[in-house]
């Protein structure tokens, strides 16, 4: 149980099918480990490092260990390392863990050479480029996400500087067979064509399965509600569960709970369970998607509907070309700049407000619902909060 209380430093769900027993002594549980994957950023950055020590050293290299964005240490195995004149290659097998994806297996290969200055990252075969606005990513570059980016940069500088080298470096992250895997995902509709996309923000694949991790929810509530708590905030990850937590200090930590995709299944359980209070906590791919009322907001359940992204822009009184503007976005998230930059912030907490109607709708009331929307970066955009009929948009936060 102790152990259970600080799942925060790792993120809730990544590591543990949790199993709740209460008895006259109190809680006990179990705990099943699962095994993590990690993503193609951690792969491509681990390939890197490998490729670049051939680089400098002259040996092919067997494995490279490396810092993921979390705070661990990973040993990645290199399954082939090449080296030329001016060149060297390392590959990492992507290992999707208990729960792998399409790019399961794939084999993320880096290569790196010697340029004059800075440190140049771009995509070949298999990595997708970026056709669309609204991406993490601009128009015209390699689908390699900045946080992959940042990792490989860090990885490079650091043996840079151990080896007392002065030079500039290439980095080529490619993946064989990367484009027929693509068609298995939704970047053809996000606008990146080519390959996959080089992803991860924590390192680390989080495995779960439909029915485990429902499971786990269901404990994480119940051990909330033995704790005594009749507050809790259910946030889509790790990264909104973290803000939620500098906006709720004065709440136990038993109270977060992470659902995921599972927003009216959480829900139905908070109902079940008696408690009073609900927050949901999340961004706008996810609550975009609940606003509009679907209550399981995973990327392959339902698509985004600008058009109802237009609606309550023009509830908010965007004007026309700014609303048209919305129906040809290509995210959520994009909508979400176009409208904090045009000053039309009412958008966000009418978001709030259509989510927290749903909610209540979902478990047909008898609970008071709290909607709060943040940025990728952490900055609350809006918020809203609903009991039955009542309901209240406030935008004085301290």
């Amino acid at each position: 149980y102790e152990r259970w209380t600080k799942r925060g430093e790792h993120g809730y769900g990544c590591r543990f099918t949790c199993l709740v027993y209460f008895s006259g002594a109190g809680i006990s549980m179990e705990k099943e480990k699962l095994r993590e994957g990690y993503t193609t950023g951690a792969c491509a950055t681990a390939a890197t490092k490998a490729a670049l020590c051939a680089l400098i050293t002259g040996r092919k290299q067997t494995e490279a260990t490396i810092m993921l964005p979390i705070g661990r240490e990973v040993t990645f195995p290199i399954v082939s390392c090449e080296i030329e004149k001016d060149r060297a290659s390392a590959t990492v097998v992507k290992d999707g863990g208990d729960d792998p994806d399409v790019t399961h297996g794939a084999s993320i290969v880096a290569t790196v050479c010697w340029t004059e200055e800075g440190i140049h990252i771009d995509g070949g075969e298999g990595v997708g480029r970026a056709t669309k606005p609204g991406l993490p990513i601009p128009v015209g570059e390699a689908a390699i996400n900045p946080v992959p980016r940042q990792m490989m940069t860090d990885v490079v500088r650091h043996l840079l500087t151990e080896h007392r080298l002065t030079r500039g470096v290439r980095i080529i992250i490619s993946v064989p067979n990367g484009e027929e895997i693509a068609k298995k995902t939704l970047n053809a509709r996000l606008g990146i064509v080519g390959g996959i996309s080089i992803l991860g923000t924590r390192g680390i694949v989080v495995p779960f399965s439909t029915s485990a991790y429902r499971a786990s929810i269901v404990r994480a509530l119940e051990v909330a509600v033995a704790c005594g708590c009749d507050h809790v905030v259910v946030t889509t990850g790790g990264r909104s569960e973290t803000y939620a937590m500098k906006q709720y200090p004065h709440l136990k930590e038993e109270a977060f709970i992470e659902m995921g995709d599972f927003v009216g299944f959480t829900l139905k359980q908070c109902k079940r369970l008696g408690i009073q209070t609900v927050s949901l906590v999340g961004m706008m791919g996810k609550f975009s998607k609940v606003a509009q009322g679907i209550m399981m907001v995973h990327s392959k359940s339902a698509p985004v509907d600008f058009q109802f992204l237009a609606d309550v822009a023009k509830q908010a009184g965007a004007p026309i070309p700014l609303v048209e503007a919305v129906k040809q976005a290509n995210t959520a998230s994009q909508v979400g700049d176009m409208m904090y930059e045009a000053g039309y912030l009412s958008f966000f907490d009418l978001l709030c407000d259509y989510c927290c109607q749903h909610a209540l709708r979902e478990v047909n009331g008898g609970m008071v619902i709290e909607t709060t929307l943040y940025t990728l970066k952490g900055q609350r955009l809006g918020r809203a909060v609903r009991n039955d009929g009542a309901n209240e948009i406030n935008r004085n936060w301290s």
